[in-house]
């Protein structure tokens, strides 16, 4: 056979798929969409790199705080920039104040020209949050006047909440914020810092494009056998005109290559209208540009080409079995048995590509990306191959019960192939989940840690700047709806020299009941001094002899490179007293330590070198409490720092990764319920006749209704037990892969096979409609 012949055949199939009356356009549409709504979700998963790289670059093109420890010299190309980030409920909204020194302050990305005092430029989401009424509580935070917005170069996500606004007198405080100011000629970051890949990380990242891939494909290669028993049966006519059954096999393919082709057409649409809604949308607080969902030429190239060849290969497998004769096709006799032993070679070649990383942790380099892509795909992949034989296996020892029933018992045992690839999309996406979650579940805790806050004790920590008096400016806070308590402190550091001190430890200063917050106090009264004995981590006080009676002490002392300062001495009192560190409310693990100070005690020379900070204790159950508590701050200076408490963090690149799989799977999950949807269609589509003869004979639609229900639900029900077992044991093959501990966290287990079974029933409630109109007498009419 010549590749000509080939090509002539594959060619007529085109033909009749398009004019070969009103089913084969149906069919060829029905695949086309299908094929389609995979193609648009491999389209979007291989711009994902892309778009990932863009949000980098722009955030790094944008950097400014650049913790470098040295303050560059004053000139005509220098900008002093200040942090001044804020919080609106849930979401960040990143903020700078601009000071330029002169006319060649570089600009930030995205901005035409500086904002003057009093004025901001801000991102397109956040003008319109501010002139929303959601965002009034927010623009009593941010009251200065509008006047432009911030370019797409200069933001990382279309739905970004950012400003720029403009400010004077910043150079005099860059001193004493090095950390959240700094004077720049240029934005962007030097040199940025290469962190060491993490092969956990790496290898989550790799699972979880292989566990959000497969479904997509699977769904695919299901999309291209839509309407096989009509498709065959109009194949019989052809050997009527002398065609052979290789022939027959390759026209077949033909039609199955033209609605793949049409496919990949509809798949780019909606590509392409996917890319544009991606630019208005925010999903678990990612949002990108329709830009940056750019796809690399190669691997569209690579899906163009993938797609129409995996259409023929699978028409021609899916025909192996199919005697298609000129009096019609032989489907329906007695079928040989589908054999188990090379299904169960596909999980255990991927259990033997897998096995040789067992154990290998962070400590062995990284993980061979081949043998783990390959040891995964054959895992999942042995689901779809288990799945077939196990429906058929189960329905054939089925038996008796209700009309209802016997009907769908009766349907499965004839097709149960057709069964189980409906629902082998949701298998493997289960199986995948399960393992994902087992593997993100045994690793948290590496990537998660406890800040040691009490929260109990307090929720927020207000930093203040230099120049707020601090009793007022707790006060302002005490003032505050939904605020139950303030503990307030000035913060300073003490050595034993004025300059390059050799010891040197912390001075607290606050009231009794604010002291007794971090430290327990024997006894307490205004006008006493406390030295911290015991403290876990800073011994300085001890080791230094800090708190001997009548030693000079220097606050906040000059180190090597540091500006002069005047020397501002402090003798430690006779009457000094101990008292012992108290956890939990600065942190758990950097316990209190150094001088505690009432503020009668205090000498007044100290006031301008200390730091004011407050802990607050609020109310939850007040709305908006957290964002009262930032108007206040914001309204007691520009350089206040309002943080949020939390028991735990996660590591920011962890959180990352954690959050693409959200995105990635919502959009899989949608993917799959469309496919099944447009699967279970097609299914009713082929049965109209035999559903509307059955009406005809006095079946109750109820009967039909709930004998559809069943077909549906036997096939998910043996798909979600196969997914268990595979996922549970992907999941300890990876745990054992990174060295933790296996555990299971059924509740986990549990949530994703009803987060599959769930959307099997919404798909199955949605073809209901449909169904009761096929169940029509009029469905009999033949032109």
């Amino acid at each position: 056979m010549n590749v000509r012949q080939w090509a002539a055949d594959l060619m007529l199939g085109v033909r009749f798929a398009f004019t070969g009356g009103r089913e084969g356009w149906t069919r060829a549409v029905l695949t086309a969409v299908g094929v389609g709504l995979g193609v648009a979700l491999l389209l979007l998963t291989t711009a994902l790199p892309s778009a990932l790289t863009v949000r980098h670059e722009r955030e790094a093109a944008r950097s400014d705080i650049t913790f470098s420890g040295e303050v560059m010299p004053k000139a005509g190309d220098t900008l002093v920039v200040a942090r001044v980030d804020t919080d609106f409920r849930e979401d960040d909204v990143r903020g700078r104040a601009l000071e330029p020194e002169g006319p060649r302050a570089p600009l930030p990305p995205g901005v035409e020209k500086f904002p003057g005092t009093g004025e901001m430029v801000v991102s397109p989401a956040l003008k319109e949050l501010l002139e929303s009424d959601a965002g009034a509580l927010l623009r009593e935070r941010l009251p200065d006047r509008i006047v432009g917005t911030i370019g797409e170069s200069g933001l990382i996500g279309s739905a970004e909440l950012a400003f720029y606004q403009g400010a004077e007198g910043l150079a005099s405080h860059i001193e004493t914020n090095q950390g959240r100011m700094e004077r720049i000629d240029r934005f962007g970051d030097p040199e940025p810092v290469s962190e060491r890949s993490d092969p956990v990380l790496l290898l989550l990242i790799l699972v979880v494009f292989v566990v959000l891939l497969m479904p997509v494909a699977i769904f695919i290669a299901t999309a291209v056998r839509f309407g096989g028993e009509q498709r065959d049966r109009r194949l019989a006519a052809l050997r009527l005109v002398g065609s052979d059954s290789r022939m027959t096999r390759r026209i077949a393919a033909g039609e199955a290559l033209a609605g793949s082709v049409l496919g990949l057409v509809f798949g780019t649409l909606f590509f392409l209208a996917g890319r544009q809604l991606a630019g208005t949308a925010e999903i678990f607080r990612v949002s990108v540009f329709p830009s940056y969902l750019n796809p690399s030429p190669l691997l569209a190239l690579l899906v163009a080409v993938a797609v129409p060849a995996a259409a023929v290969l699978v028409t021609l497998f899916a025909l192996r079995g199919v005697v298609i004769e000129p009096l019609g096709v032989v489907r329906s006799g007695r079928q040989r048995r589908r054999r188990l032993w090379w299904r169960l070679l596909l999980p255990v070649a991927g259990l033997a590509m897998l096995y040789p990383m067992i154990g290998n942790g962070r400590d062995n380099g990284d993980f061979n990306q081949y043998l783990v892509t390959g040891g995964v795909v054959l895992l999942l992949v042995g689901v779809t191959a288990l799945l077939p034989w196990i429906v058929e296996a189960v329905v054939s020892r089925l038996g008796s019960g209700g009309v209802a029933w016997q009907l769908a018992v009766r349907r499965l045992q004839l097709s149960s192939g057709t069964a189980a690839r409906m629902v082998n999309g949701i298998a493997v996406a289960v199986a995948g989940a399960i393992a994902l979650q087992m593997l993100f579940a045994g690793v948290d805790s590496d990537y998660t840690r406890s800040t040691g806050k009490d929260v109990s004790r307090a929720q927020m920590e207000v930093t203040l700047p230099e120049e707020a008096p601090l009793e007022a400016s707790a006060q302002k806070l005490r003032d505050t709806k939904g605020v139950q308590a303030v503990y307030d402190f000035s913060e300073g550091y003490l050595g034993d020299r004025a300059t390059d001190a050799e010891w040197g430890t912390d001075l607290t200063v606050g009231d009794c009941a604010a002291l007794r917050q971090i430290a327990n106090l024997p006894s307490c009264r205004d006008g006493d001094v406390f030295a911290v004995h015991g403290a876990k981590w800073d011994t300085s006080l001890d080791d230094g002899n800090l708190a001997e009676p009548g030693r000079k002490l220097y606050l906040d002392p000059a180190y090597e490179g540091s500006p002069e300062k005047p020397d501002t001495p402090w003798t430690v009192p006779q009457d000094l007293k101990s008292a012992k560190p108290r956890s939990g409310l600065l942190d758990d693990e950097f316990d209190q330590s150094g001088f505690l100070m009432t503020p009668k005690a205090m000498p007044d020379t100290f006031a301008s070198g200390l730091q004011g900070r407050a802990y607050l204790k609020i109310d939850r159950s007040v709305a908006d409490v957290q964002d009262h508590v930032r108007n206040t701050a914001a309204g007691i200076g520009l350089l206040t720092d309002t943080v949020t408490w939390s028991e735990m963090e996660r590591t920011d690149r962890y959180d990352v990764v954690r959050t693409g799989l959200f995105v990635g799977a919502a959009c899989v999950l949608a993917l799959i319920g469309a496919s099944l949807l447009v699967s279970q269609l097609e299914q009713l589509r082929e049965r109209r006749k035999l559903l509307s003869a059955l009406v005809a004979f006095g079946t109750r639609r109820r009967t039909l209704s709930l004998s559809v229900l069943w077909q549906t639900a036997i096939p998910i029900v043996l798909g979600l037990l196969l997914a268990s077992v595979v996922g549970l044991t992907l999941g300890a093959v990876l745990l054992k892969m990174t060295g933790t501990p296996v555990g299971v966290d059924w509740a986990g287990v549990l949530s994703m096979t009803g987060i599959g079974a769930a959307v099997v029933l919404v798909v199955t409630l949605c073809s209901l409609p449909p169904l009761l109109r096929l169940m029509r007498p009029e469905g009999l009419r033949t032109e």
